[in-house]
C-alpha cells in the first residue's frame, strides 16, 4: 500500500506559510529548539528529509549548519528554494528531490543529524514503509548521531476521531482573507486510515473562493514510532510538546 502525497503538497506549498500565525517567529523558534537539541553533540551537517518550504532547513543555515535538505514534492522544494533565496541563503542549502525509500541513492552519507518534522512520518501508511525509513534514517547517521521527529501524536485522537479540526486565518490590510480548516474522515483498518480533507478560503468579502485537498495518514502514536527505533537500535530516546507535535529525539549508538 503506498500513500502518494505530492499532488496535495505541489498544490499547496504556495500557501504553507500562511498555515502558521507567523512564519518568520515559527523559523526563529525551529533554529533556536533545533540548536539547543544539537547543543554539545557535535553536530555540524544536517540532513532535514521532508523539508516542506524550508521551515527547518533555512534557520538551520542561518546558524551555520551545513544543510542537505530533500523533499518528494516538486512545489514544496521550489517553494523552500524560493524562501532560501530571499534570505540569501540558497547557496547555504543543498536541496534535493527524494522520497524516503531514494534518500540513499541521492545524498553521501554520514550526517551529524537527521530532522523530520512538520507530522511526515504518519504519511507512511505501512509497518513496512516506517520500519524501512527509519532504518535509512540509522544507516545515514554517523555513529552517536542525533534523529529528530516531530510528528502528530494521533493517540489521543483515536477514541473520539474528530472531524473538524480549525485551522488560521490571515487577513492583510487591503481585506483578502485566507481561512483554512480540516475535516478529518476515518476509516478502519489494519491499517487505520485518517483523511485529512483541507479546506482553503481566500478572497476579499464578498466575493471568497474555496480550495479542498485531500491526503491521508496512518494515525501513529509517539509511543508506536518509538517502539520502531528501539527494535531497531536507537538509544537515548526522549520526547517533548512543540505547539501541535510532538518532538521525538533518538540517538545512533557510538558504536552502531
Amino acid at each position: 500500500m503506498e500513500n502518494n502525497t505530492n499532488d496535495y503538497y505541489d498544490a499547496i506549498a504556495e500557501y504553507y506559510p500562511l498555515f502558521y500565525k507567523d512564519w518568520e517567529t515559527k523559523l526563529e523558534r525551529e533554529g533556536l529548539s533545533l540548536r539547543a537539541i544539537f547543543r554539545k553533540k557535535g553536530v555540524e551537517r544536517v540532513l532535514v528529509a521532508a523539508c516542506g518550504v524550508g521551515t527547518e532547513a533555512i534557520p538551520l543555515a542561518k546558524l551555520g549548519y551545513e544543510v542537505v535538505a530533500t523533499d518528494a514534492s516538486v512545489g514544496m522544494l521550489r517553494k523552500a528554494q524560493e524562501n532560501a533565496e530571499e534570505r540569501g541563503l540558497l547557496d547555504k542549502i543543498r536541496f534535493e528531490r527524494a522520497t524516503f525509500e531514494e534518500l540513499p541513492d541521492i545524498v553521501d552519507g554520514s550526517f551529524d543529524a537527521i530532522v523530520c518534522k512538520g507530522n511526515t512520518l504518519p504519511h507512511l501508511v505501512t509497518d513496512e514503509a516506517i520500519e524501512n525509513t527509519l532504518l535509512i534514517f540509522y544507516e545515514l547517521l554517523r555513529p552517536g548521531g542525533s534523529l529528530v521527529i516531530g510528528m502528530r501524536d494521533f493517540e489521543p485522537f483515536m477514541e473520539h476521531r474528530p472531524r473538524f479540526l480549525p485551522g488560521f486565518d490571515h487577513k492583510d490590510d487591503d481585506g483578502n482573507e485566507f481561512i483554512t480548516f480540516e475535516i478529518w474522515e476515518w476509516e478502519d483498518g489494519p491499517p487505520t486510515i485518517a483523511t485529512q480533507n483541507l479546506y482553503i478560503v481566500k478572497g476579499k468579502a464578498p466575493k471568497l473562493n474555496t480550495i479542498k485537498r485531500t491526503v491521508n495518514f496512518r494515525p501513529l502514536s509517539v509511543d508506536e514510532v518509538k517502539v520502531v527505533l528501539l527494535e531497531l537500535n536507537y538509544e537515548d530516546l526522549s520526547e517533548y510538546p512543540d505547539r501541535w507535535e510532538q518532538v521525538v529525539y533518538a540517538r545512533k549508538p557510538l558504536g552502531g
